[in-house]
């Protein structure tokens, strides 16, 4: 049942997977308070989709795992560009790293693929609500693994690499050239392989190849 008020919820969908866009947006539209006006096939063109809609978007549905840019990293500069605006997290991750990024973000929510059918629209307004909701499938690998490093007494995590340096090895990785990725970020060629040195030097890596296992393992890039 909706609990919107008669307003509907207007969706930003990106995924890089056209068939799940569809079975996404069949659940979403099925729903008399939800409807999704614009898709993304990778963070990139979300952030972008974000940017023309505005002010006519609610909320922004993001698979973490997208070419160009990863759902965080899109989520990163809509949230400075449109702070209004919703998030909410789909994915096939229950790793404590991408749910606590996801937090970090400002993300309401965290759903994983597999339980969509039966989570996703109670999140949708769960986020339009300003509550937090985790699916249950995620709760109890997350909780407990943050529990257990909160008795032993350790820190979470820390990232390896700053925004901006993840946001090149993404690329990096993909096989785009410096002066691509310059091109796409908006920065000279030559920041691009001072940013490139540091990330190999930081990560004790030495050419491409370990940039590109390392952005597989960490989930920047799928396999």
């Amino acid at each position: 049942m909706s609990d919107t008020g008669g307003h509907q919820i207007r969706v930003l969908l990106a995924d890089d997977h056209a068939l799940v866009r569809k079975g996404i947006r069949l659940i979403l539209d099925s729903e008399a308070d939800l409807t999704v006006v614009a898709e993304a096939g990778d963070g990139a063109e979300a952030v972008a989709e974000a940017r023309r809609a505005g002010g006519a978007l609610d909320l922004a549905i993001l698979d973490i795992a997208m070419p160009r840019r990863t759902g965080l990293q899109a989520a990163r500069e809509i949230s400075q560009r449109l702070p209004h605006l919703r998030l909410l997290f789909l994915t096939m991750y229950d790793n404590e790293q991408y749910f606590f990024e996801a937090l970090k973000v400002g993300a309401c929510g965290y759903v994983l693929k597999s339980a969509a059918d039966r989570d996703l629209v109670s999140a949708c307004r769960a986020a339009m609500r300003d509550e937090p909701f985790i699916c249950a499938d995620a709760q109890t690998t997350l909780v407990r693994t943050y529990l257990d490093r909160v008795r032993r007494g350790d820190d979470l995590p820390d990232r390896a690499v700053t925004d901006r340096e993840e946001e090149v090895l993404k690329l990096v990785a993909e096989g785009h050239s410096s002066k691509q990725i310059g091109e796409l970020l908006f920065i000279s060629a030559k920041t691009v392989e001072r940013h490139r040195a540091n990330i190999l030097q930081r990560l004790g890596m030495r050419d491409r190849t370990d940039l590109t296992r390392y952005a597989i393992r960490t989930g920047l890039i799928e396999p």
